[in-house]
């Protein structure tokens, strides 16, 4: 991996309370599929470059057109297992009981050392593991307007079969129960409204 084993490693660190309004932070955002937080992130980073988003380390293989690094970070089974080891993710999961993912901690760590917000994109699950593994990060969930209109938004989408999509909506249901373990929900409606939300949350 080379340079890779620098970007991804592990590093110490010391738990400790909730960054301060004055301080960078660490903002999770979250919410149940297709309530839109890859386009609503997308928009803040186009609004803010100063932003650091993190890239997840993954064990599956490059697509066409993925760059090592920006799509995600290409690692083995062998390199993730030293991240677990090392305590050097902050989350991780197998996804479709296959290739396994996670949020490498010490780009995160650097980022807030050099004064940056850094957004974390990920989905429940990773986000319980964060709040134990970073406790400083402030969690904000993205709800949609409606139940209706999150199941319009899936299906628009057309990337899933109708038995995928019910299978997702299960799962959304059960993710939409958990919006009180956040500390803040956002519903994400009109995208520039929500943008401007997140905005005034994060005192960009």
């Amino acid at each position: 991996m080379g340079e890779q084993r620098s970007v991804a490693g592990a590093t110490p660190h010391e738990p400790g309370g909730r960054i301060g309004a004055a301080r960078p932070g660490v903002y999770v955002i979250s919410g149940p599929t297709a309530v839109g937080k890859g386009t609503v992130c997308g928009r803040l980073k186009a609004l803010h470059p100063e932003i650091f988003v993190s890239v997840s380390a993954t064990t599956r293989n490059p697509r066409p057109g993925e760059t090592d690094g920006s799509a995600y970070w290409f690692v083995t089974d062998e390199e993730f297992d030293r991240l677990i080891a090392e305590d050097g993710l902050l989350e991780w999961a197998v996804v479709h009981g296959t290739h396994r993912y996670g949020t490498p901690r010490r780009p995160v760590e650097e980022a807030v050392a050099a004064g940056r917000t850094v957004i974390l994109e990920i989905d429940l699950q990773g986000a319980r593991q964060v709040r134990g593994s970073y406790p400083m990060a402030t969690h904000i969930f993205l709800a949609p307007p409606s139940w209706d209109e999150l199941v319009h938004r899936l299906e628009d989408r057309g990337t899933e079969t109708p038995e995928q999509q019910q299978r997702r909506l299960r799962t959304a249901a059960r993710e939409l129960e958990a919006r009180s373990e956040f500390d803040e929900v956002v519903v994400n409606g009109e995208l520039d409204e929500t943008v401007d939300r997140l905005v005034q949350l994060m005192r960009l």
